[in-house]
């Protein structure tokens, strides 16, 4: 059975990164998130504005699925994550 999580994910690169190392590490985070978005487990990712961060919502088969995912960005060494555990709301609609 699978499970949705909400992780808002917050980056914070060091500014004097190297330019070349900078976008070779956001060309790798890029092509990672992807091949998890195609595989349907990162269901969506959505930017919020005005900040380096990002609100995906993820479906998988648990904890150490989404462990095993997050670990793997790129990026990882670089966020603050916050995971929220998603449950059915009962005054949803499209649950009927």
């Amino acid at each position: 059975m699978s499970e949705l999580y909400a992780v808002r994910m917050d980056v914070a690169l060091p500014p004097d990164m190297d330019p070349a190392a900078k976008a070779e590490l956001l060309a790798r985070e890029k092509a990672y998130s992807q091949q998890w978005q195609r595989s349907g487990h990162w269901r969506s990712i959505w930017r919020c504005v005005g900040e380096y961060a990002n609100l995906s919502i993820f479906e998988v088969e648990g904890n150490a699925q989404l462990h095993d995912i997050l670990w793997g960005l790129p990026l990882f060494p670089h966020m603050r994550m916050t995971i929220t555990p998603l449950a059915q709301h009962p005054s949803d609609i499209a649950a009927g």
